[in-house]
């Protein structure tokens, strides 16, 4: 398990330079580990960031008999003749949501099984019934108890499902179950984002038909049975490149952010354009999974407005509700009042006020709207990080911009997304150090 008493101390007011390649998805490589569950055969992902999200589920899959062995950012994935849940590592198990996209693949081993109840960024409610909803479908029975789910069925069959909301992670479990449930099933109206782009990407490199990637319909042709050795690179993570642009534009700096996913990254762009951000694209080609569009993105110095409309979040193609925190920290150097609308998660926006320590200021509206007022100069402070990957990144992209010295302790959260943030921010300039304590 990690140490979590990691800190940031920060020297904060200094100008970024230079260039920075965006590292890969998060929420990819964690839906692909899932994903590898149904397979027989031997899985090689490539890229794979070295981060504490990804390093929890690997401490589960090992815990059930799976074979991870690290080389570099290459994972290879070797299944073990029988899974065994009983031993389960509860505790890895549940510091992470992501444990939910375990419930498609293991259908495929299991009749009768249970899963612990998953945690992950403290958000407020996060109810699964859309995972249910759409499982249920295939004839899957999900019952949440206190610490566990109680999934069982008797025989999966190919089906249409229609989703009530675009779930990511519902939709990956909806596929992963799919794939090998022999027919035609139809999803429809689920999520177009990255990361099911990537499990659409896997699944068909192991003989799964799926068309309609990229679009809220897919079509699913599964296969009964999966035993290939198969290699497949995470893609570049539209989160990591958007902690770039920001970063850049709160420091008011000129900084390249290379390879970006740009179609992932378009909407924010807009926005920032019509904020008065000065910025260039240059497209550079697609990812090795031949699906994500890449491109390299300039940022310059520029004095920003606030935008005329609120911001807020929308399913794939709209802004992404991970870019969206971002955008609050960007608020407070723009001319005027932002309103920001985190209507997804209950608690979030509560979380952005905290950038008033570093001399923001902000009005909370109700827990899900926040008006950000600028610009204004921030300054450093010692703060605790948020349980939330994203509201503890904008923290740290505060803490470069604000004049003096800044201290972000515990800074877990931020590490479950983010590979070695520390040491890539000081390639570009960044004042930034880690340590115990």
């Amino acid at each position: 398990m990690p140490k979590e008493e990691i800190s940031f101390s920060i020297q904060g007011g200094t100008p970024l330079s230079g260039e920075v390649v965006t590292n890969r998805s998060k929420n990819g490589a964690v839906a692909l580990l899932a994903a590898s569950l149904l397979n027989k055969g031997t899985t090689t992902l490539l890229n794979v960031p070295k981060i504490e999200e990804v390093n929890r589920l690997i401490e589960v899959l090992e815990s059930i008999g799976v074979s991870v062995a690290w080389d570099d950012h290459t994972l290879t994935i070797t299944p073990p003749e029988t899974i065994d849940l009983n031993a389960i590592d509860r505790d890895a198990a549940t510091r992470t949501r992501s444990i939910l996209m375990f419930i498609g693949p293991l259908l495929h081993h299991f009749k009768a099984f249970e899963l612990p109840q998953s945690g992950g960024c403290t958000l407020g409610l996060r109810s699964i019934r859309s995972h249910l909803w759409a499982l249920e479908r295939f004839g899957v029975e999900i019952e949440a108890k206190t610490d566990h789910y109680s999934i069982e069925h008797t025989k999966l069959t190919p089906e249409t499902i229609v989703f009530y909301e675009s779930s990511d992670t519902a939709t990956i479990n909806a596929l992963l179950a799919a794939a090998c449930i022999p027919g035609t099933s139809v999803l429809k109206y689920v999520s177009a984002n990255y990361q099911v782009q990537e499990v659409c990407g896997f699944l068909q490199k192991l003989g799964v038909g799926i068309e309609g990637i990229g679009s809220t319909t897919l079509t699913v042709t599964g296969i009964s049975h999966i035993n290939t050795n198969v290699t497949y690179s995470v893609a570049e993570d539209p989160t990591d490149a958007m902690f770039f642009i920001a970063a850049a534009v709160v420091t008011k700096s000129t900084l390249t952010i290379k390879r970006a996913p740009i179609e992932f990254l378009e909407v924010e762009l807009f926005v920032l354009e019509k904020m008065g951000l000065n910025y260039d694209v240059k497209e550079v080609g697609t990812s090795e999974n031949g699906i994500t569009k890449l491109a390299d993105i300039v940022v310059r110095p520029s004095e920003l407005v606030c935008f005329p409309e609120k911001i807020h979040a929308r399913p794939y193609p709209g802004m992404n509700i991970d870019n969206l925190p971002f955008f609050a920290v960007i608020a407070t150097q723009a001319e005027g009042t932002t309103l920001i609308h985190d209507w997804v998660y209950e608690k979030r926006a509560i979380y952005y006020t905290e950038m008033d320590k570093l001399g923001a200021e902000t009005q909370l509206l109700d827990p899900h709207r926040l008006n950000v007022m600028g610009p204004r100069r921030l300054r450093g402070a010692v703060l605790v990080c948020p349980p939330a990957l994203r509201p503890a990144t904008i923290l740290l992209i505060a803490m470069l911009a604000a004049e003096g010295s800044s201290t972000l302790r515990n800074v877990y959260s931020i590490n479950r997304g983010y590979e070695d943030i520390a040491a890539r921010l000081r390639t570009i300039g960044a004042k930034v150090e880690a340590f115990e304590g």
